[in-house]
């Protein structure tokens, strides 16, 4: 069988990468992630749901502040419309080739934006029907798309936060084009990233309009996707910083305030990105953590950062800790349901061959695969979980639980206080990291 579509293959000498197991030396196969293997009833295909991110993977050209580019891609042309079906061709055949059953994009990652409001919606809708016939070819779905509505110009004061109306409603043409194409599409979820939706300075911004103008537009859009059928879940994206000084959707206690403060959480979800979390000051379960027990964990943007840098780094995820401890919190919280493990990570500035693109996916899918066996089998042992039952036992019975169900109040609970004995009980951290260094170390 060819993994490829059309006439051309662009991944030359590389075929489907395939489970060899740990003991493989071959780096072109994965040692961890074994599709159809079954985890507690589910394979890990359908535990993990990964998906490529066509910007990073088929756009990153490997420029950076202090320099330019670095990396050709195998389907590079002059001109834009025939660069976008030979990417599309290309991305397709990394698809299939590399074993993810998803992909998310951006509209200007797929799609030249070209001179006007019309050769834009032209060049999309021409570029969306190439999409489809490529999906339904090889099987691959659409996650989430999303607008690109902070690179050009227009977009550099924000989109649906932009003190300019005009400006509002040309993102409008974007949002609307992108949930046509991911109706089209089938898409299972549709994404904000308010990459400009903050302030540089509070001198010249009224935080208090623009915060009610994006809840305005995001209501519009919610009216719009569900008019012409979209039936997924909506998400928002949080990130702390940049290319703003402070973003509205700091982080995800900040996402799911601002979803709630508006009356959007019957249908707005985040989505958690590792870099976006740690840039906020949290670690990434942390952020996973307060999503799922708030009902709001949609889905997750797979990457990691580099600690010694302070900002957006977008690496593909190998901390096999980090990972683990992501897993644990999913699959506690019932799994990723609608969402996925989009890898929103880019190849090193460096990594300039093709295969690096491979090599990068399959380290990221099998620090994944191995994080989901650690966790589920940390679960099943109910190691952790019975440790953390017992340390909050008090409040299960009697007075504790009289307090926890909202059956006591503070007078009766500041009695029982004046008399109350007090125990001073070890929280074992060390043992817990000792006991997960195990699991993890095998």
């Amino acid at each position: 069988m060819d993994y490829f579509v059309g006439d051309k293959e662009y991944f030359k000498g590389i075929g489907k990468i395939e489970f060899e197991g740990k003991k493989s030396k071959n780096p072109l196969a994965f040692k961890f992630y074994d599709a159809k293997k079954k985890i507690a009833g589910k394979t890990m295909e359908e535990h993990l749901r990964f998906a490529t991110a066509y910007w990073h993977s088929f756009c990153a050209d490997g420029a950076d502040p202090f320099g330019s580019s670095t990396m050709v891609h195998p389907f590079h042309n002059s001109d834009p419309m025939t660069q976008a079906m030979a990417k599309a061709d290309a991305a397709f055949e990394f698809f299939t080739k590399m074993g993810t059953p998803y992909y998310c994009f951006h509209d200007a990652d797929a799609s030249p934006e070209g001179s006007s409001v019309e050769e834009y919606e032209s060049n999309f809708q021409k570029v969306s029907d190439a999409l489809l016939a490529r999906q339904k070819e090889t099987g691959v779905k659409l996650l989430w798309n999303t607008a690109n509505v902070f690179t050009h110009p227009r977009y550099m004061h924000g989109a649906a936060t932009n003190p300019d109306f005009s400006v509002v409603a040309r993102a409008a043409v974007q949002v609307k084009a992108c949930l046509d194409v991911n109706v089209k599409l089938g898409g299972q979820n549709y994404v904000f990233w308010g990459g400009r939706e903050g302030y540089m300075t509070l001198l010249n911004t009224n935080m208090k309009r623009e915060r009610e103008h994006l809840a305005q537009f995001l209501t519009m859009a919610r009216d719009y996707g569900r008019s012409i059928g979209f039936k997924g879940t909506f998400l928002i994206e949080p990130k702390p910083m940049e290319p703003t000084k402070h973003q509205y959707d700091y982080d995800a206690a900040t996402t799911i305030a601002f979803i709630r403060e508006f009356g959007l959480q019957d249908d707005f979800k985040c989505n958690i990105e590792a870099n976006h979390a740690t840039l906020a000051g949290h670690t990434f379960e942390h952020d996973l953590q307060v999503c799922s027990d708030s009902g709001m964990l949609g889905s997750v943007d797979a990457n990691q950062g580099d600690p010694q840098n302070g900002w957006d780094t977008d690496e593909f995820p190998t901390n096999v800790y980090d990972t683990t401890l992501a897993m644990l919190v999913i699959l506690r919280g019932g799994g990723l349901g609608h969402g996925g493990l989009n890898f929103d990570a880019k190849r090193r500035r460096g990594s300039i061959d093709n295969e690096d693109l491979f090599l990068a996916h399959i380290g990221g899918m099998d620090s994944f695969a191995f994080g989901l066996e650690v966790a589920q089998t940390i679960i099943q042992d109910k190691v952790l979980d019975d440790f953390v039952a017992e340390r909050y036992a008090s409040f299960d019975e009697g007075k504790g639980a009289s307090f926890a169900q909202g059956a006591m109040d503070l007078s009766t609970l500041a009695q029982y206080g004046r008399t109350a004995s007090i125990i001073h009980n070890s929280g074992k951290q060390e043992k817990l990291q000792n006991l997960l260094n195990s699991y993890i170390l095998g």
